[in-house]
């Protein structure tokens, strides 16, 4: 049940919501078929042939958006008609399965391994044909999807929707920029200019400029307008702090720092890290050496920026987004998108620190205290410091801070030393040689610690998911949890 509705109710719903859905799947596929007959751009897929003719018959790409077009108003007859949704539900083992291989781990994996698979293979994915069938199952995975009663309350959420069209706006956008890279590269490869030259077209911005923007602003009015009409905003009654939502999210473009925390102190996650994005986006300017690729799309002239920038975007932030809006539910758990939300889902957690690890489970003894001035003698105790006390009451702090760093939290340390420290100079004598050679001392440090920062998130979610591994250096009484 959804919202007290029954399931007879839920699917009759649905089928209200489906039936359009796939007429206008329907029609983009039948104006995309109208499109490429009327501006000549038909291509021959395949040939058919035909019994006993000898004959066969060409199967274009007219066709072929013909025959989904075809699909889709099938599809809208089927669920459109009350309680049709209900016929096209996904099997219940196939739910199960994505249930199963979108839990945290499998769903970083796949969505870094989908990355890299498109990235060798770019120069099949971005073909048209191949872009718009993808772009078609996507769509048709979303309807599908839509008449699970758990899938359907998450992503109809008002607030949900935006970010659904981000997916699909996202890809559509990723796509054209890479489709015209690899045109682009395949152009300088033959000798030729880049699609930005050949097409210089200058505009007056008076008035054409003005004019195109003044007409899309119009448009994008309405269309907010009605949206809202559509969609009302999901207000609820005055915040109170004796009944807060289960879960409680930021704002979905805060979501990425709010799963941030769950791995990271406050400090780290909310003021360090967003500060080396700023930082590191003013400074790209100053550390980039490869002036290659500026005015127009490539991708083989910038591989490694365009690698760096694409994983830390796609992947380390609208994947998290993503994640806390579909897959985050109350406490904070971890839900199938097919899954339930049950409030009293509970998960037995026990993460433990590096130092608890290290000094109890391997070495078998407690963890080391703190080391003060007056355990290392009874005249330096800071009370009984005549002359100047208030010394006293400085040194102390900053000696049991350092025995926690260099004592309790030793193994956390030298990790984490060896790790800002140590990889910088191995990067600069192994795979990033020219880059050291052609950036220098200072630019490709600033540069490698800002890799190191990027990569210590995916580092330590995996930490925490696969070993349970809280805080690699954590110090409660001074606030110091890293």
């Amino acid at each position: 049940m959804t919202h007290g509705l029954t399931d007879a109710q839920f699917f009759d719903m649905v089928s209200r919501f489906l039936g359009p859905y796939y007429i206008a799947l329907a029609l983009m596929n039948g104006l995309a078929a109208l499109y490429l007959w009327r501006s000549d751009q038909t291509k021959t897929w395949f040939r058919l042939p035909i019994p006993l003719t000898g004959k066969s018959l060409p199967i274009t790409n007219v066709i072929g958006w013909l025959v989904f077009a075809l699909l889709f108003t099938i599809l809208a007859g089927i669920g459109g008609k009350s309680g049709g949704a209900q016929l096209l539900e996904l099997p219940e083992s196939w739910r199960e399965a994505i249930n199963t291989y979108t839990d945290p781990i499998w769903y970083s994996v796949i969505t870094t391994v989908g990355l890299v698979v498109v990235y060798v293979f770019r120069g099949f994915f971005v073909k048209p044909a191949v872009a718009w069938i993808i772009w078609n199952l996507m769509w048709l995975f979303l309807g599908l999807s839509m008449t699970d009663s758990d899938f359907f309350e998450i992503v109809a959420k008002p607030d949900n929707v935006p970010i659904v069209m981000l997916v699909f706006l996202l890809a559509f956008f990723t796509w054209l920029g890479t489709y015209q890279a690899v045109i682009n590269d395949r152009r300088k490869e033959n000798g030729e200019p880049p699609m930005e030259k050949v097409n210089d077209e200058k505009v007056l911005v008076w008035p054409d400029l003005v004019y195109t923007e003044l007409i899309c602003m119009i448009a994008l009015t309405a269309f907010l307008i009605f949206w809202a009409i559509a969609l009302p905003a999901p207000l609820e009654e005055a915040a109170s702090s004796v009944k807060t939502p289960n879960p409680s999210k930021a704002p979905w473009y805060f979501l990425g720092l709010q799963e941030m925390l769950v791995y990271y102190d406050p400090w780290m996650a909310g003021v360090v890290l967003p500060s080396l994005i700023v930082a590191g986006l003013m400074a790209v300017p100053y550390i980039d050496f490869n002036k290659a690729g500026n005015g127009y799309y490539t991708i083989k002239e910038r591989q490694f920026s365009y690698i760096v920038f694409q994983f830390g975007f796609l992947e380390m932030w609208v994947t998290l987004i993503v994640l806390g809006t579909l897959l985050r539910g109350p406490n904070w758990n971890f839900f199938g998108p097919y899954e339930h939300w049950d409030a009293h889902k509970v998960e037995a957690l026990n993460n433990v620190n590096l130092s608890e690890f290290f000094w109890e489970k391997m070495l078998g003894r407690s963890l080391p205290g703190t080391l003060a001035l007056a355990d290392i003698s009874p005249s330096l105790d800071p009370s009984n410091w005549v002359i100047v006390p208030w010394l006293g009451r400085i040194v102390d702090p900053f000696l049991q801070f350092f025995s926690l760093l260099f004592g309790r939290e030793l193994p956390g340390t030298l990790l984490v030393l060896g790790y800002f420290i140590a990889l910088p100079p191995i990067m600069a004598l192994t795979v990033f040689r020219k880059f050291y050679e052609r950036m220098g001392f200072i630019r490709f440090m600033v540069m490698a610690n800002l890799l190191l920062f990027m990569g210590s998130l995916p580092i330590k979610m995996l930490l925490r998911w696969i070993f349970d591994l809280k805080y690699l250096i954590a110090i409660p009484e001074y606030f110091f949890n890293f």
